[in-house]
C-alpha cells in the first residue's frame, strides 16, 4: 500500500507514505485510495488518541501527478477529483482527535496541503528541506485545498505572495511565516515532538473549525485588507501583463473564499483549479517546465555509451565578468578553481567579486559562514599558466577575439594533461573554427554560459565537428554538477541562442526603422511575454557588440564567397553608433538615456531621427513580428540540426533568453498557435515586411502532414 498504517502502546497511529515504486510520494489514485483505506481504519479505531503523518522517503510529499493533470481536458473531471482529494483530507482533520504532520522532507504543494490538513506541522532542521506552493510556475494553484487554508492559517496579505509566487522556503523561513509550528534536529526527535503534541492537545481543532473564528488579519471587508485588495490587481496585471492566468485566479479564490464557509471555499478553489489545468497555458508550462525540463536533466542528449564523469578541479581564464562567475558557481559546486588571469592583481580582483557574491548568499541565509569560506578557500588566483596542469577541464571566458582565444587556448594545452578538456566560453565564434588552433581538437568544446552566471540557469554545449563522446559526456556531467540545465547544440554561426535571440533585438529596430513609436516597440515586447523590450536589452547586450557580430559575421561569409544579407535593422544600427556615438548601457547612452540621478528612459530625439512612415502598427501585429521571427529562426536551427530535440529548443529559448514561459518555448508557441494558422499568418508577415518571415520547408512538411512539435 501507499500508506503504511502502525498503532502504537498509546494508541497513536502513525501513517507514513511510501508509494512503491516511486522515488518520492506524488497525490494520484493509487494515494486516494490509500488515503480512503487509511480514513476507514482510523474512523473504526475506538481508542484513537491521534495521528502522525510522515513519510519513508527522502521527501514528505510531492504535488499531483502532472502527467495526469497534461492529459486531462474534461473540467469537470478535474473538479471531482480535487473535491475527492480535499474530502479525505476534511475528514483527516476532523477525526476528533490531534493529527500532526511530521515533515520530514520537502513539501511542495500538494505535500504542503496535506500537511495543512493536520492540526499541527513539525518539520526537519535541515536546509535542504523545502516548504511551499510552485503550482503557479506551472500554470496552477493549488486544487487540495492550499488557497482555502492558508489565508485562514497567516491571513490573505502574508498568504497572497507565497501562492502567487510560488515561493519555496527553507524550515526556518517556513516557521517565522506561519506554515509551520516547531522545528526538529532528526527523525526521532521530531517523532517525539508530535507524539508529546498529541498527548497535551487531545482536544486539538483547526482553528476555521472553532466557535469564533476569524480569518487573520481580516477578511475583504476589512477596511485596511480591502485596501490592500483594491491594488493587488493592478500589481499582478503589472507582473504578468495578463498573460499568466493562475495568480489572478488565485486571488480570486482567496477574496471569494474567506467571505463564505469552509466548504463553500473549497468548492470555489476547486472551480478555479479545474479551469486553470484544462487551459492551454498549464499545458504548455507543464509540458516546458516538467516533461520536457526532466528529459534534459535525465541526460536525453548525453551520450548513452559515456559513464558518468568526475570534474574536481576546473581552471578559468580570465577573471572578467563572465570568468569570476563561472568561478563562483564552479567553486559553490565544491570543486577546486584555478583562476587566472594576465596578472596575478586582476585574477585577485576576480577572486574578490567571488567573495561578493559568496557573502550575499550568507546575508540572505542560502549558505553558512563556514559554507562560504570553504568555497572561497577552493579558488586560487594566478597569473601562471603552470598552475593549471592538473586541471581536466579548462573553461576560457577571454574577449570575443579569434586570435586571443587561440593564443590562451595554444599557451594553456601546453601544460595540460591529455585527457584534459578545453571549453570555450563563446556567444558566436563557431567552435570548428576555434578549435583549429587545438591540439587535440576531439578535446574542444563550447560551453556558453550566460550573464550573469550567477542567476541564469542555461548552459549551452556546442559541438564542434571534432568533439568526442567523452568530451561532450564530461562538460554535460559538469553542468549539472554546478546546478545548471545543458542544451547540446551542433555547431553554428551564433549557435542556437545567440542566432534567435539576435533576431528579436533586430526586428525591434527594424520597426524603430519603420517610424514605429519605441514606446510602443517596447511594450509590445514585454506584452508578448519577453521580460525586456527589444530596445532597453539592445542597450544591455550592447549595440557596439551587436555591430562588431554584424561586421565579424560578414567579414567571414565574405571569406567564404557568400553574400552577405542586408536586415532593415542595420541603418538604425550605423546611425545611432556612427552618426550620434550612442553604444549602450554601459556607455551611458543608447536607445536610453541613463542618468546619474534619475531612472533610464528612451532618448526624446529617437522620434526625430526615425520619424512615423504611415499609420502605427497596432500591438497584436508588432507583438507577433517579435515572436514569429524567434519561432521561425527555432524551426531553421532544428532543420539545420544545430538544435537537435524539441525540449532542448524549447527550455533553451526560455532559460536562455527569457522567451516567453507562458508559450512553453519558442517551438511551443507554434503549437499554441497552430501550425496551419503560423504558417498562414507568416506567409502575410512575408508580404507585408519580408524574407526573414518565410516559413521554412520543414513547417510546411509538417503542416501538409498534420504534425506538431
Amino acid at each position: 500500500m501507499a500508506i503504511h498504517y502502525a498503532k502504537d502502546e498509546q494508541h497513536i497511529v502513525t501513517l507514513t507514505l511510501d508509494q512503491p515504486g516511486r522515488s518520492a510520494n506524488v497525490i494520484n489514485a493509487e494515494f486516494g485510495v490509500a488515503l480512503a483505506a487509511a480514513l476507514e481504519r482510523l474512523q473504526a479505531e475506538a481508542d484513537l488518541a491521534g495521528v502522525i503523518v510522515t513519510s519513508a522517503k527522502k521527501t514528505f510529499m510531492a504535488g499531483g501527478d502532472l502527467e495526469w493533470l497534461y492529459a486531462v481536458t474534461d473540467a469537470a473531471e478535474v473538479f471531482q477529483s480535487s473535491e475527492m482529494l480535499k474530502a479525505g483530507f476534511r475528514q483527516l482533520e476532523t477525526l476528533g482527535v490531534p493529527v500532526v504532520a511530521a515533515i520530514n522532507g520537502t513539501a511542495l504543494g500538494g505535500g504542503l496541503e496535506l500537511a495543512l490538513a493536520c492540526h499541527h506541522r513539525i518539520v526537519l532542521n535541515d536546509a535542504r528541506v523545502k516548504l511551499g506552493f510552485p503550482e503557479v510556475t506551472l500554470g496552477l494553484l493549488p486544487g487540495g485545498g492550499g488557497v482555502t487554508r492558508l489565508p485562514r492559517l497567516i491571513g490573505l496579505q502574508s498568504a497572497f505572495p507565497l501562492l502567487t509566487e510560488g515561493t519555496q522556503l527553507g524550515p526556518m523561513a517556513a516557521q517565522k511565516a506561519g506554515l509551520v509550528d516547531a522545528l526538529a534536529e532528526n527523525t526521532p526527535d521530531m517523532l517525539a515532538q508530535a507524539r508529546a503534541w498529541i498527548v497535551a492537545n487531545p482536544e486539538a481543532a483547526q482553528p476555521w473549525d472553532k466557535p469564533g473564528f476569524r480569518i487573520p488579519g481580516g477578511d475583504p471587508r476589512n477596511p485596511r485588507v480591502a485596501q490592500m485588495l483594491a491594488v493587488a490587481p493592478a500589481m499582478l496585471k503589472k507582473r504578468t501583463y495578463g498573460n499568466y492566468p493562475a495568480p489572478e485566479a488565485i486571488l480570486s479564490a482567496m477574496v471569494e473564499g474567506t467571505v463564505v464557509d469552509f466548504s463553500t471555499a473549497s468548492r470555489i478553489e476547486s472551480r478555479y483549479f479545474a479551469q486553470l489545468a484544462t487551459g492551454q497555458v498549464a499545458k504548455n508550462m507543464i509540458n516546458a517546465f516538467w516533461f520536457q525540463l526532466n528529459q534534459i536533466n535525465a541526460g536525453a542528449s548525453r551520450p548513452q555509451t559515456v559513464p558518468p564523469q568526475v570534474t574536481p578541479k576546473v581552471g578559468v581564464l580570465g577573471a572578467g565578468m563572465m570568468g569570476h562567475g563561472i568561478g563562483y558557481v564552479t567553486a559553490v559546486s565544491g570543486k577546486e578553481v584555478i583562476l587566472k588571469d594576465v596578472t596575478l592583481a586582476q585574477a585577485e580582483v576576480g577572486k574578490a567579486k567571488i567573495a561578493a557574491l559568496l557573502d550575499k548568499r550568507v546575508a540572505k541565509g542560502k549558505l553558512s559562514k563556514t559554507q562560504r569560506d570553504e568555497a572561497l578557500a577552493r579558488v586560487q588566483p594566478t597569473a601562471k599558466a603552470a598552475d593549471l596542469a592538473d586541471c581536466d577541464l579548462i573553461i576560457e571566458a577571454v574577449f570575443e577575439d579569434r586570435e586571443l582565444k587561440a593564443k590562451v587556448t595554444q599557451e594553456t594545452e601546453e601544460v595540460l594533461g591529455e585527457t584534459a578538456v578545453f571549453a570555450s566560453n563563446t556567444s558566436t565564434l563557431p567552435i570548428t573554427g576555434l578549435a583549429q588552433a587545438a591540439k587535440r581538437p576531439h578535446n574542444f568544446v563550447g560551453l556558453h554560459f550566460f550573464s550573469p552566471v550567477e542567476k541564469m540557469k542555461l548552459v549551452e554545449i556546442i559541438i564542434g565537428a571534432e568533439t568526442s563522446d567523452a568530451t561532450l559526456a564530461k562538460v554535460f556531467d559538469f553542468v549539472l554538477k554546478i546546478g545548471k540545465t545543458p542544451i547540446v547544440v551542433n555547431d553554428s554561426r551564433g549557435f542556437y541562442t545567440s542566432r534567435v535571440f539576435g533576431t528579436y533585438l533586430r526586428e525591434g529596430l527594424a520597426m524603430l526603422a519603420e517610424g514605429q513609436h519605441p514606446r510602443a516597440i517596447e511594450s509590445a515586447g514585454l506584452q508578448a511575454g519577453m521580460p525586456v523590450g527589444p530596445l532597453a536589452l539592445a542597450d544591455e547586450v550592447s549595440l557596439g557588440l551587436m555591430l562588431h557580430i554584424r561586421e565579424q559575421t560578414r567579414k567571414d561569409l565574405e571569406a567564404e564567397g557568400k553574400t552577405v544579407p542586408g536586415h532593415p535593422s542595420d541603418a538604425v544600427l550605423d546611425v545611432m553608433t556612427g552618426e550620434y556615438g550612442r553604444y549602450g548601457k554601459a556607455r551611458g547612452a543608447g536607445f536610453y538615456d541613463y542618468p546619474d540621478d534619475g531612472k533610464k528612459h528612451l532618448w526624446p530625439e529617437l522620434q526625430t531621427i526615425f520619424p512615423a512612415q504611415g499609420e502605427p502598427l497596432c500591438q497584436t501585429e508588432m507583438m507577433e513580428r517579435l515572436m514569429f521571427v524567434q519561432a521561425l529562426e527555432t524551426v531553421r536551427c532544428l532543420a539545420e540540426n544545430v538544435v537537435t530535440s524539441v525540449a532542448d529548443a524549447n527550455i533553451g529559448s526560455i532559460f536562455g533568453w527569457g522567451f516567453a514561459p507562458f508559450k512553453g518555448g519558442t517551438l511551443q508557441y507554434i503549437n499554441d498557435y497552430g501550425v496551419a494558422a503560423f504558417v498562414q499568418r507568416s506567409q502575410e508577415l512575408v508580404e507585408k515586411y519580408g524574407e526573414r518571415f518565410t516559413p521554412p520547408p520543414h513547417l510546411l512538411a509538417m503542416r501538409d502532414a498534420g504534425k506538431t512539435f
